[in-house]
């Protein structure tokens, strides 16, 4: 199963599960939701790599949740692309106005919705993810290989140590408080204290220093931390 997450919201159960087997047979982690809530519990759980969304949704439509999401700054650049039954060009434009990504007019083929998500995965900083291998300042991320190396040469991480690096650096420049971190990194399922989070930054910090490059990992007082090659 890819590393890639889909997340489904639709609120027809028939079409969510025929969009579920269309992703999982192209090789996607996928998660479903049938509404607004529901899908925010997801990404709490779970940040999406790519959304795709219904327009027409109970409670807040697809379209208004897609301009709302858009302008959040955590969930911002999620890719998001709008499946509807409106073909009406008025009605794409309106889609793309608010900040899909990209529109998918109901009925489509399989194949077409696949080559969809993988192009506008390609145009998000997913690319790297997708591709399996992530690359910032000199750092290289493996992920089919779960190997990191720093100007080439190898470094050693614990499991927990590199889904941290994996996690900065599939998300780099957001501030993270560590309350989100334990989220994304350890699993909402897991009772650990946050202090556990400065624990493994000052860890991943004195890897990183051997290589000159302790400050990109950035502590953001009051907040968190954050992943960037710009000084703080």
């Amino acid at each position: 199963m890819s590393d890639i997450n889909v997340l489904v919201v639709e609120d027809e159960e028939a079409i969510r599960e025929m969009l579920t087997l269309v992703l999982e047979q192209a090789d996607f982690a996928v998660h479903t939701a049938g509404d607004v809530q529901q899908a925010l519990s997801r990404m709490d759980e779970q940040e999406p790599d790519l959304i795709l969304l219904d327009w027409m949704l109970p409670g807040i439509s697809g379209v208004e949740w897609a301009r709302r999401l858009k302008k959040d700054e955590n969930y911002g650049d999620i890719p998001l692309i709008l499946v509807t039954a409106r073909g009406e060009e008025e009605d794409k434009i309106r889609g793309l106005d608010v900040g899909a990504d990209d529109y998918v007019t109901k009925p489509f083929s399989p194949r077409e919705l696949i080559a969809r998500i993988r192009a506008v995965l390609r145009r998000s900083n997913r690319q790297a993810k997708l591709d399996g291998r992530i690359e910032i300042g000199g750092i290289l991320l493996d992920t089919d290989e779960h190997r990191l190396s720093i100007d080439e040469e190898s470094v050693n991480l614990s499991p927990t140590e590199y889904r941290l690096m994996e996690f900065f650096l599939t998300h780099p420049s957001k501030v993270y408080s560590r309350a989100q971190l334990l989220d994304q990194v350890w699993g909402r399922s897991a009772y650990i204290e946050e202090r556990t989070v400065d624990v493994h930054i000052r860890r991943l910090r004195k890897i990183l220093s051997e290589h000159d490059r302790e400050e990109m990992i950035q502590t953001v007082r009051g907040f968190g931390y954050r992943f960037s090659t710009r000084p703080d």
